[in-house]
Parts: C-alpha cells; sequence; structure tokens
C-alpha cells in the first residue's frame, strides 16, 4: 500500500490482505540501509493472524520517497505521522537495529500510539566502528560487506536457513548493497548519535519485548541489559546461535518470541 506523508509517497507491505480497520494494527521498522523486505519473512505471518500489519520503508528506503531522515527522534515524529496517514490510531511497533531505537523512542514520546513494543537487535548505545561509517559515507561495497560480517552469527555465515535456497548472507549483502547513495551513512550516523535510548526506556509505559540474538556482535546481549533494566513492564527472548539479523537468521524462534505478545 501506499500512502502521503509530509507531501512524499510512502510504501508498506501489508502481507497480502485486504486492511480490516477493525483489527489491532502492527507496524514493522527496518534498521539501518535495510527496507520493509527484510521482514518479509514475519509480515504475511502476522497479517494472517488477524493484525493490520505495515511493514514500512522509512522515507529514502525502498520505495518510499526521499531524503532519508538523519535523527533517532525526528524518524520517531514521522512514524507518528505516517500511523495518521494510514488510518492507525494505535498500534503494536516493532522495531530492528535502528529501527528499535525509533520503535522505542516512539512509545516514549507518544505513549498513547503504542499499546506493545518489541525491540530486535537492540541496546542501549549503538555506536558505530569508525572504519564501517568511513566505507559508509564513500558508498563503499566495504559497507556492506562489513555489516554482514559482523552482523550473522556463524551458522547464517554458512548456510542453515530453515527454507531451502535461502542463503542469509548473501540477500542481507545484496539488500544493503541495493540502498541508495548515502542512505547507509545517514542511518549510521542516526544510530552513532542517538545517546537517550536510556532516558526513553524510563518514559516507556506498554508492555515490551527484547528480543536478542545470543551470538550479536553489533548490539551484544550485555549491552542491551541496561535498556532492559530501565524498561517497567518487559521481558527478554534471548535466540540461541542466532546474530544480529534475528528476523531472518532465525524467523521461527522469532515467531514463537512473538506468539502470545504480538498475535
Amino acid at each position: 500500500m501506499d500512502v502521503t506523508v509530509d507531501g512524499k509517497l510512502v510504501h508498506a507491505a501489508t502481507g497480502g490482505r485486504a486492511l480490516n480497520p477493525n483489527e489491532p494494527a502492527v507496524v514493522l521498522v527496518h534498521g539501518a540501509g535495510l527496507d520493509r523486505t527484510i521482514w518479509q519473512l514475519q509480515t504475511r505471518n502476522i497479517a494472517n493472524r488477524g493484525r493490520r500489519t505495515f511493514a514500512i520503508d522509512l522515507p529514502g528506503h525502498g520505495r518510499s520517497e526521499g531524503p532519508a531522515l538523519t535523527e533517532i527522534g525526528e524518524i520517531a515524529d514521522w512514524l507518528a505521522r505516517f500511523m495518521s496517514a494510514a488510518g492507525v490510531e494505535t498500534a503494536t511497533v516493532i522495531g530492528h537495529s535502528m529501527g528499535a531505537l525509533v520503535a522505542l523512542e516512539m512509545a516514549a514520546r507518544f505513549p498513547d500510539r503504542v499499546d506493545k513494543l518489541c525491540l530486535m537487535g537492540v541496546a542501549e548505545k549503538m555506536p558505530v566502528h569508525p572504519d564501517l561509517l568511513a566505507a559508509a559515507e564513500k558508498n563503499q561495497p566495504l559497507a556492506a560487506e562489513l555489516i554482514v560480517f559482523w552482523g550473522l552469527g556463524e551458522k547464517a555465515q554458512i548456510g542453515g536457513h530453515p527454507l531451502p535456497g535461502l542463503w542469509v548472507h548473501q540477500s542481507s549483502q545484496v539488500l544493503l548493497e541495493k540502498a541508495p547513495a548515502n542512505v547507509l551513512f545517514g542511518d549510521l550516523t542516526a544510530c552513532n548519535g542517538y545517546a537517550s535510548a536510556i532516558e526513553a526506556a524510563a518514559r516507556v509505559t506498554c508492555p515490551t519485548v527484547l528480543v536478542l540474538g545470543r551470538d550479536d556482535k553489533m548490539t551484544p546481549i550485555k549491552k542491551a541489559r541496561p535498556l532492559a533494566e530501565a524498561i517497567a513492564d518487559q521481558r527478554t527472548v534471548i535466540i540461541e546461535k542466532c546474530g544480529h539479523m534475528v528476523m531472518s537468521e532465525r524467523p521461527n524462534q522469532v515467531f514463537d518470541a512473538l506468539k502470545g505478545f504480538v498475535f
């Protein structure tokens, strides 16, 4: 589906179902340099369990018009405007990596619009390695290579996907390489500059689940614990033998983590 936000076209995947305004809404927010397709193993699944589902392309990503936004708070405010444009008053918001910071900030800023919160691959701070930031600024393929190398767990690096014919490593790298020039750099800069996660977490009032990969090198579990402790109503699910790209690496375990919480 397409909606207009701030005069720009915004695209969202709805899981192949007609939207029913009487169903609860779920909004999925992708991470740096990615787009809605990173959620392809969750979108249809959630939609077919009686949920209005919106896996969005953030501005400048996927099929959404730019320019891309470069601050977490700015993206959180935009997300609230997207929900209004899509006719969504309240929603369960699921975010991954940069998208998790956006979801967290939105829940803190607009508590009446987020009924549940799911944060995947998140930490209290997300500093970006200088080599990665430099490669992204120059739009070099090395940036995607570094993210995939650091981001995936060992099993996903060599295969091991539950669906035959899918290779998480190469599909993740291709998706990152498809990002328009400077978009990945802007996203990484937003993550690098965001220092309000603990403050935002303390303001979250809705039930929250953190879904973390045991072997995540980009947002290690120990870096997520202070964030979890700052949220009043939360639980943490740790997925074994999994890196940063939890929704791609371990879709079945992510389904189990969402079951009973999102649907």
